[in-house]
């Protein structure tokens, strides 16, 4: 009767021993596990997903309504946007350039609106995030009044 239960323990040692190793093994994730088929669908749809843009404090945005254009200073923004387009290639929108004239200087200037037509294009791997793509040309179509010098069409490069 002594044996027995010394031989049950080295039994049970020994089963746990093998199972922990096999426990491990069978805790990685398989070909066949719909977790990793769900995260490399994830990845490859960030890859095909539409591109986005990148504003000041360097976060994606998608479909802003609001987005400013000059960060030093904040004296051109654009604000109601809406868009109508917004794909692989370009985003298209319309919404309000709000332009300080700084007259007679930037703080005691004042805010004066155009309405535009954005469009966004040449989309490009953003440098902060080579998976995500980004739009690195923004036109603004002045519809209605444009600020005094301005042409009818403007067009800035976009920040990496």
């Amino acid at each position: 009767m002594g044996r027995t239960p010394m031989r049950a323990a080295v039994t049970l040692c020994a089963a746990a021993t093998l199972a922990i190793p096999l426990g491990a093994a069978s805790a990685a994730p398989s070909a066949d596990d719909p977790t990793q088929a769900q995260a490399q669908a994830q990845a490859q749809a960030q890859q095909t997903q539409a591109p986005v843009l990148v504003d000041c404090s360097w976060q994606p945005e998608v479909r802003p309504e609001a987005f400013l254009l000059a960060c030093g200073d904040g004296n051109s923004r654009l604000v109601s946007l809406h868009w109508v387009r917004w794909d692989a290639n370009a985003a298209v929108g319309r919404g309000t350039n709000a332009i300080n004239d700084c007259d007679p200087y930037c703080a005691a200037g004042t805010f004066h609106s155009y309405p535009v037509t954005v469009r966004l294009d040449q989309p490009r791997p953003w440098e902060k995030d080579p998976g995500e793509r980004h739009y690195t040309r923004i036109t603004l179509t002045y519809t209605d009044g444009r600020p005094d010098g301005f042409p009818r069409v403007v067009t800035y490069p976009l920040w990496d």
